[in-house]
């Protein structure tokens, strides 16, 4: 059974950070690329970031880049994504996915 559960998500004021944590079980971590999408209240849901296999490549939203760092440990099936300099508008629900399958979400607030 394939298993993806995020942690990491709250409330921070902007310019702060959070790191999101994503783990996974049920399958072979290392055979497939992770990602990192979010959704906004109204909004559709939308890619943040992406990273392969090995972390070989990563690619991101053009509004995270330079803020944002995808990275993985394939010896701890986990996938993070460190957030720095948040602003208003990263404000979402942050979700994992992985081998076509969702997690359950996280919210991430960012407000004073």
């Amino acid at each position: 059974q394939v298993q993806l559960v995020e942690s990491g998500g709250g409330l921070v004021q902007p310019g702060g950070s959070l790191r999101l944590s994503c783990a996974a079980s049920g399958f072979t971590f290392s055979n497939y690329a992770m990602s990192w999408y979010r959704q906004a209240p109204g909004k559709e849901r939308e890619l943040v970031a992406t990273i392969t296999n090995y972390g070989e490549r990563r690619i991101y939203l053009d509004s995270v880049k330079g803020r944002f760092t995808i990275s993985r440990d394939n010896a701890e099936k986990t996938v993070y994504l460190q957030m720095n300099s948040l602003k208003s508008e990263d404000t979402a629900v942050y979700y994992c996915r992985g081998n076509g399958n969702w997690g359950q979400g996280t919210q991430v607030t960012v407000s004073s």
